[in-house]
């Protein structure tokens, strides 16, 4: 819940690098609470609920996934190419996979400042 945590409270935040275990337990927890929300919205019968939630989250999930797009060497415009049916979103997924490189334009490794 942490990483979801941080990455709200640097929901416009589209400078830096996220590792990508950040991207992907927020990826995970957002996941879980737009299901949980959307039975929620279900059984009240309400229809907006799970609408206003994923607009809430829609800055906050681009700016991580630009700086995860950072942390692989990328600009975060890449996210544009998602845009493009079917090879698009696999081309981007991919991106969101690779492992981190060493020190770049966006800043310094965050890999390197832990202990294993």
């Amino acid at each position: 819940m942490d990483y979801f945590i941080g990455a709200l409270q640097k929901y416009a935040e589209f400078t830096g690098r996220a590792r990508r275990k950040e991207y992907w337990m927020f990826f995970l927890i957002y996941t879980v609470l737009i299901i949980l929300v959307s039975v929620l919205d279900a059984i009240l019968g309400l229809g907006f609920l799970s609408l206003i939630f994923s607009l809430a989250m829609l800055v906050p999930s681009i700016s991580i996934a630009a700086r995860r797009l950072h942390d692989t060497g990328r600009t975060g415009w890449w996210q544009l190419i998602s845009f493009i049916p079917l090879i698009g979103i696999i081309i981007l997924i991919v991106f969101l996979v690779q492992d981190s490189h060493e020190d770049n334009e966006y800043g310094p490794n965050p890999k390197s400042g832990e202990t294993a």
